[in-house]
């Protein structure tokens, strides 16, 4: 193992862990197999992340956090609230949809550690329709939305449009019709929406 030159940071170390589920996959990646990546011992990651578990949940997080921030740009622009909740949902399933077809892989993979990691999912999920409860109270504000509970409403075209995003439908995404279903579901639900 040749010593490393540049400071290990944490960043540095789930860069080098993608790359190892890349090669390896969720059941064989070790930590043993990121620290020989970067040229260093398995202690040195342990001083970042103290358990296997703890580094995959990081490596989980920062995949799902790639999501939530592009999409917080859409959520917090100053236009017209239908204009982003479309350019948000949108934004949503073409993520996703991209993640899937890019690399299959490493979406498999991310897709087991996303069911090892509730919590980060969990966080995810709450980012996410906290997005969408702040698109659609500013709907409400400006008069072109109707609802008495944002927040709820927020969850309901999530979980409405869940096909279009939760990693289970992701074969469907590139079927024929897939964007014409999505566009039909999208019309629904701001038809529903409108004041």
């Amino acid at each position: 193992m040749a010593p490393t030159t540049t400071t290990l940071t944490a960043e540095r170390i789930l860069e080098a862990t993608e790359e190892v589920l890349r090669r390896h996959g969720p059941a064989k990646a070790t930590v043993v197999d990121v620290a020989r990546a970067l040229g260093v011992s398995h202690g040195s990651v342990y001083r970042h992340f103290r358990t296997k578990a703890a580094l995959r949940e990081a490596v989980t997080k920062r995949w799902l956090d790639r999501t939530s921030q592009a999409l917080s740009g859409i959520a917090e622009q100053d236009r017209a609230p239908e204009a982003r909740l479309r350019d948000w949902l949108r934004g949503l399933f073409e993520a996703k949809r991209r993640k899937a077809g890019d690399d299959p892989e490493l979406f498999a993979t991310y897709t087991v550690l996303a069911g090892e990691n509730v919590d980060a999912v969990g966080e995810h999920l709450t980012e996410l329709t906290g997005q969408l409860t702040r698109i659609v109270r500013a709907g409400v504000d400006a008069g072109v939305f109707t609802t008495a509970d944002p927040p709820a409403t927020a969850r309901a075209v999530f979980h409405a449009t869940g096909r279009f995003h939760d990693p289970c439908y992701a074969a469907e995404w590139e079927q024929p019709g897939a964007d014409a279903e999505f566009e039909a579901v999208l019309d629904l639900i701001l038809s529903g929406l409108r004041a």
